[in-house]
């Protein structure tokens, strides 16, 4: 499921060029970049009806060395 362009997963809020930019002078958060994936995979799924403890499991299989709580606490929250 690709919902972000190619080589910028904030393409919804930057262009590729700063992006880069940004991320090759070390200032792209990995771990909030990485929620903010999920975030909008997990909106996606539910947009599709797939249901949300469904949704969670799908994304824990992408993301294996997250437990279902810390997916789940990175949905639901918006920080």
């Amino acid at each position: 499921m690709k919902i972000y362009e190619e080589g910028n997963p904030l393409s919804d809020f930057i262009s590729r060029e700063i992006y880069l930019l940004l991320d090759s002078k070390g200032l792209i958060n990995d771990k909030a970049v990485r929620d903010h994936i999920i975030r909008k995979k997990f909106k996606f799924m539910r947009s599709q009806k797939v249901r949300a403890t469904n949704a969670i499991e799908n994304l824990r299989e992408e993301y294996p060395y997250l437990q279902y709580d810390s997916i789940r606490k990175i949905v639901y929250n918006n920080k």
